[in-house]
C-alpha cells in the first residue's frame, strides 16, 4: 500500500499492552506483549530454515473494459484470475468503490487517506464476494503487488459493528513485520471510522504483566499464530463475536512445514463457540498440495486462482548470473549492479547471516547506507531495521527470508538473490519463496528488475534450472558476469538506466 503510513492514537489496555483507535489524530502505532513461549518462524525468525466440495456453478468475473478509469494502480494487464463461485449467489465485478456500498466512513479513507481511484482486478473480483451475504468462504491467489492487502482490510473493516467493543476480526500473519505492515494499512485505511485495532506480536519485554492484563476489547486483531494462540489459551482473546478470519500468506499459515497445526487450532476454537464466521485465505502462491488441502478445510468457498505460467510479473526483469566464486558475487552487487544503475531501494536476499555480512562490509565500505535484518535478531532491532527502510532512511536492506512474504516497500526497484531459495530439508528449489522475493521488486506494476547470483560449482544453476521449467520461463543470463556492457543493457531494460 501506501509508503507513508499516517500514526493514529492510542488508548492503554494495560500495562503490556495498547489499544488503537483508529481516528484522526497523530500518534505511534501500538503493539502488545506476550508471554514466552516455544517460538517458530512467524514469531522469531531463524536464519536456517481432497478434493473440496463440488461447486455449483463456474463463473468468470472480470471488469468490462469501457468501464476502467484511470487508476494510480498500474496493475499487470495480463492478470487471468479464474472465479469459481460456490452456492447460488450472484456476484457483480465493482468497477468503482461506490457499487460496495460502503459506510462514508470507510469511502473517506479509501480516497482521502489511501488515494485509490478504483479498484484493482483482484479487488473488483474479489471483494463483492467478501461482503455479500451469506458472507461465504474466499480462497484468493494473485499476482503480488495487486492489492489483495486491500481486499482483506477492506473486508474486516466493512463486517465491524463499530458500536460493539468486542473482538470481530481476526488477521492471522507468519511474521511480525506483515503483521505490523497490515497494522499500518488497516489504521489508515479505517482512519475515519473510530474502530480499535490491536496488534499481537511476540515482544522481548515480556513478563508476568501479561496474565493480569484485561480481555481485548479491540474490535480487529491482527498477530501472529503463536501469539494469538497464546492470547486464547489465557482467555484474553473473546471468541464469540468473531465474524472474519483472515490467513495471510494463506498457503504458508496451512503447509505441512509452516503453520498448519497452529493455523487448524485457531479455526477449530473459533468454530467452537462461533460456527458461522467466514474464513478468507490470501496469498501470491499456493502449491497444488495446499491448494488441495485448503479446498477440504476450508468447505464451500468461492475461490480465486491464477494460473502458475501468469504469476511471474512481466513489469520486473528477471536475470541470472554465474559467478565462477563467492566474491564475484560482492563484485557483481557492487561493482556492476549497484554502480551503473538508477536504484531507488535494493533488497538482497541472503541465506545465512556470515552472507549477510560479508555483503553488508562491502556495500557499507562503498558508502551505502546498508541495514541488515535476520531471525537471530531482537524484535526491537528488527522493527527498528525495517521503519528506517521504509521510511527511507536507508538505501539497501539485506535480509533472509523473513521479508520474503507480504513486505510493502514501493521504493523497491531492484531485488538480488544472493543464495538461491531452497527448502532447508531437501536443497530443492522453493518456488513459492522465489517467487515471494521477486514480488518485493515492481509493486503494483511499477518497473523492476531481479537478479539471480549462481555459483559455477554447486546446485545453484540446477536450482534455478528447476525454478524456470516450474513456472515455463526463460530467465534472460548475463553471459559474462564481469561485463559492463552487459549489465547496462540489462538495467536500460528494466528501466533502471536511462537510454
Amino acid at each position: 500500500m501506501a509508503d507513508t503510513i499516517d500514526k493514529l492514537p492510542t488508548g492503554e489496555a494495560s500495562s503490556s499492552s495498547v489499544e488503537a483507535s483508529i481516528t484522526g489524530e497523530n500518534t505511534e502505532p501500538t503493539t502488545t506483549t506476550t508471554t514466552t513461549e516455544k517460538t517458530k518462524w512467524g514469531d522469531v525468525e531463524d536464519d536456517d530454515e481432497e478434493e473440496a466440495n463440488a461447486v455449483s456453478e463456474l463463473n468468470s468475473l472480470s471488469i468490462k473494459e469501457e468501464e476502467k478509469h484511470e487508476s494510480i494502480l498500474d496493475e499487470p494487464e495480463d492478470s487471468n484470475i479464474k472465479a469459481v463461485t460456490s452456492g447460488d449467489t450472484p456476484y457483480t465485478s465493482a468497477s468503482r468503490f461506490e457499487d460496495l456500498n460502503l459506510s462514508p466512513e470507510l469511502m473517506k479513507g479509501l480516497y482521502v487517506e489511501m488515494k485509490f481511484e478504483k479498484p484493482s482486478k483482484i479487488q473488483a473480483i474479489s471483494l463483492p464476494m467478501i461482503i455479500t451475504p451469506p458472507h461465504k468462504h474466499l480462497i484468493a491467489q494473485a499476482h503480488n503487488g495487486s492489492g489483495k492487502t486491500t481486499c482483506f482490510v477492506l473486508g474486516m473493516l466493512s463486517r465491524v459493528d463499530p458500536s460493539l467493543r468486542q473482538p470481530q476480526a481476526l488477521c492471522i500473519c507468519p511474521t511480525r513485520e506483515l503483521a505490523n505492515q497490515n497494522m499500518e494499512v488497516l489504521q489508515k485505511m479505517g482512519k475515519f471510522t473510530g474502530i480499535t485495532a490491536e496488534v499481537a506480536v511476540p515482544e522481548s519485554n515480556q513478563g508476568a504483566t501479561f496474565a493480569r492484563r484485561a480481555p481485548v476489547s479491540a474490535q480487529v486483531v491482527i498477530g501472529t499464530p503463536g501469539t494469538l494462540k497464546k492470547w486464547m489459551a489465557f482467555k484474553k482473546l473473546g471468541l464469540n463475536h468473531l465474524k472474519i478470519l483472515v490467513f495471510d500468506e494463506a498457503d504458508h499459515m496451512l503447509a505441512t512445514d509452516g503453520f498448519r497445526d497452529d493455523s487448524l487450532r485457531i479455526m477449530k476454537d473459533i468454530k467452537r463457540v462461533n460456527p458461522n464466521y467466514q474464513v478468507l485465505l490470501f496469498s501470491a502462491t499456493f502449491n497444488e498440495t495446499v491448494k488441495d488441502f485448503v479446498q477440504r478445510t476450508v468447505e464451500s468457498a468461492n475461490q480465486l486462482f491464477v494460473k502458475r505460467e501468469d504469476l511471474a510479473l512481466d513489469s520486473v526483469k528477471q536475470y541470472k548470473v554465474v559467478c565462477p566464486k563467492e566474491q564475484d558475487k560482492i563484485e557483481v552487487i557492487k561493482d556492476q549492479i549497484m554502480e551503473l544503475g538508477d536504484i531507488g531501494q535494493t533488497i538482497i536476499f541472503v541465506k545465512t547471516k556470515v552472507s549477510a555480512s560479508k555483503v553488508h562490509k562491502a556495500l557499507a565500505e562503498m558508502g551505502y547506507d546498508v541495514t541488515s535484518v535476520h531471525g537471530s535478531m531482537s524484535q526491537e532491532e528488527r522493527d527498528k531495521i525495517v521503519k528506517e527502510f521504509k521510511d527511507c532512511l536507508t538505501q539497501v536492506l539485506i535480509a533472509t527470508d523473513v521479508l520474503a512474504r507480504g513486505f510493502d516497500q514501493q521504493r523497491v526497484n531492484l531485488v538480488v538473490n544472493y543464495n538461491m531459495p531452497t527448502k532447508y530439508e531437501t536443497g530443492e528449489p522453493d518456488y513459492e519463496v522465489y517467487l515471494h522475493r521477486v514480488g518485493r521488486a515492481g509493486r503494483f506494476g511499477r518497473k523492476g528488475a531481479v537478479f539471480n547470483l549462481l555459483l559455477e560449482n554447486g546446485d545453484d544453476k540446477e536450482v534455478m534450472e528447476k525454478i524456470e521449467r516450474y513456472f515455463g520461463a526463460q530467465v534472460k543470463e548475463i553471459k559474462s558476469w564481469n561485463s559492463e556492457e552487459e549489465y547496462k543493457s540489462a538495467l536500460k531494460e528494466a528501466g533502471l538506466l536511462d537510454e
